[in-house]
């Protein structure tokens, strides 16, 4: 095996990214750091390297153990990448997510399909007529 691999194929083979391309868009993106300084997809990436992905908020770091270019099983990626993230780091990614939305009350606004059926029924027994006045 080489002495070094591509930054995106080794952060793709040790499980930071889903896809090799979601690493390559990382990397040209600086959310992929070597040695703290910003990397390119191709940089080469040799034994003893720190590694940082920036994933949401959370800021991931890596101490390289071994070289791969072959997707890692989980249980694997310990052997070829320590993981030095801090504690606080690592909540972050667990940090519930805020949401601008407010929940709606059942009922409130638009009708559910039940209680537009028990309005049409009301309104089919209904006689305008039977409202206005005799003059």
């Amino acid at each position: 095996m080489s002495d070094s691999v591509r930054l995106d194929k080794f952060v793709w083979a040790i499980r930071c990214y889903k896809t090799r391309s979601e690493a390559t868009d990382a990397c040209n993106g600086n959310k992929v750091h070597i040695n703290d300084a910003p990397a390119k997809p191709s940089k080469a990436v040799k034994i003893g390297d720190r590694i940082s992905v920036r994933k949401g908020s959370a800021l991931l770091s890596y101490k390289v153990l071994q070289l791969t270019e072959n997707r890692l099983g989980a249980k694997l990626v310990p052997e070829y990448a320590e993981n030095t993230t801090p504690q606080a780091e690592l909540d972050k990614l667990h940090a519930p997510v805020e949401t601008f939305f407010v929940r709606r009350e059942r009922g409130a606004g638009r009708p559910t399909k039940k209680e537009r059926r028990d309005m049409d029924a009301l309104w089919e027994g209904f006689d305008p007529g039977a409202f206005e006045e005799d003059e």
